[in-house]
């Protein structure tokens, strides 16, 4: 299951050292939903290698405005607290799991 990202826990999480994902999302986004079970398996997969999360777009403007975020879903891809890819829109597996293993 991805981790929960919030305005609360996103220092935190940036500290750990970790490369990091960040699925922006929201409830009432078709796509978003799409695409839910495969973030979710692939933050199992990667668990102790990468932090893998979903960011709520509703309720998080200061995270989504920092990765001018404008449409949804975006993925992040952040190794150091850099960003270092972006994906707009609905991916497959394959193509997440391939930015990802670019970043370890």
């Amino acid at each position: 299951m991805a981790l929960k990202i919030t305005k609360e826990n996103y220092e935190e999480i940036m500290s750990k050292g970790l490369p990091v994902v960040i699925d922006f999302w929201a409830e009432w986004c078709g796509p978003c939903r799409m695409i839910a079970p495969i973030v979710d398996e692939l933050a199992e997969e990667y668990d102790g290698r990468a932090i893998i999360g979903k960011c709520d777009v509703d309720s998080n403007d200061d995270i989504v405005a920092q990765y001018g975020v404008r449409n949804i879903p975006t993925l992040v891809f952040l190794k150091d607290g850099q960003l270092v890819n972006k994906h707009v829109g609905a991916a497959s597996k394959d193509v997440l799991k391939a930015k990802i293993d670019a970043m370890l």
